[in-house]
């Protein structure tokens, strides 16, 4: 993804949002995280790929170290699908939904199998990817490729309903209307930079917690602060636990068996966590994951290691 000035400063009165364009572009301009490696203009498909995968719920700072170890170590699609889907789950360590790092690994095999060991370009071929979703799929499509495609995540979302429909906050799930509405707000130029502007726009300015209103530079045609900011009266919108939850539980089990490079017993699962009846009941979705092979009633290993 190319960052640079954006050449979109005149209005365009098809486009409820013309007005937005050029400040928050220019914001992007002088304050976007260039420092970020698969921002890079020479950064290849596969490293853009790997990127959005492993950002999705999970904060930048603690996604680059382990992506520059993904690219040192799997630079390509063929890389990592030569290795065994274990490593994958081992090299994951702690961002959090590890089932992440096995679809990786069943992408670049279908890379491999379908696509020439190449990312495919096509957004219908990249959402046919084993763990690949719309977002995913649009993201890869426009900052990989430089496709026309609208991008929404929860930062987009939040950005739009704000400034465009004037609610503090989007409803839990994406609606119809919503999705109008983002193709409805891409340029015909810079869409490529307005997909990755408002995307950051929402993650450092228009943040869910504290967003920063008083250096906002749309700050004069926002919605929802002309309407006087009103508090958002929606539907409860879900918080994240996670002290006793069973994802701690199952994280500390994959820990144990990250650590271990090789199959571990029983009994050193069972001192991840004394509930017993949570630690199996964690012990068995992961093994239903496919994140843990049981070897034998005793004896457990990461995926693909005997």
């Amino acid at each position: 993804m190319r960052k640079g000035a954006s050449t979109a400063a005149g209005a365009d009165e098809s486009n409820p949002a013309s007005h937005l364009h050029g400040p928050v572009l220019a914001w992007f301009d002088r304050h976007g995280r260039t420092e970020l490696p698969w921002r890079d203009p020479d950064c290849s498909a596969w490293g853009v790929f790997l990127s959005e995968v492993m950002s999705q719920q999970t904060p930048l700072h603690r996604v680059e170290p382990v992506w520059r170890e993904w690219m040192r170590r799997w630079p390509t699609p063929a890389d990592l699908a030569a290795d065994s889907p274990g490593e994958a789950v081992r090299a994951w360590r702690r961002l959090g939904y590890p089932r992440r790092a096995l679809r990786l690994h069943e992408a670049a095999t279908a890379m491999v199998r379908d696509h020439g060991g190449e990312v495919p370009r096509g957004h219908d071929e990249l959402l046919a990817l084993p763990g690949v979703g719309e977002y995913t799929a649009a993201a890869v499509a426009s900052f990989a490729f430089g496709e026309r495609v609208t991008v929404i995540d929860t930062n987009i979302r939040r950005v739009e309903a704000r400034t465009v429909t004037g609610v503090e906050f989007p409803r839990p799930n994406l609606s119809a209307a919503e999705r109008r509405l983002a193709a409805l707000l891409l340029p015909q130029d810079d869409h490529v930079l307005w997909n990755a502007a408002s995307m950051e726009f929402g993650a450092v300015v228009c943040t869910a917690k504290a967003p920063a209103c008083g250096t906002c530079p749309i700050i004069d045609a926002c919605a929802w602060q002309l309407a006087g900011a009103p508090v958002y009266d929606g539907p409860a919108r879900r918080g994240q636990a996670w002290a006793g939850t069973d994802r701690m539980v199952r994280g500390k089990l994959l820990a144990v068996l990250r650590e271990a490079h090789g199959p571990v017993e029983r009994a050193r699962l069972d001192e991840a966590w004394d509930d017993d009846a949570q630690r199996e009941r964690c012990l068995s979705s992961l093994i239903e994951d496919g994140l843990v092979d049981p070897l034998d009633d005793e004896l457990f290993a990461l995926p693909g290691h005997r």
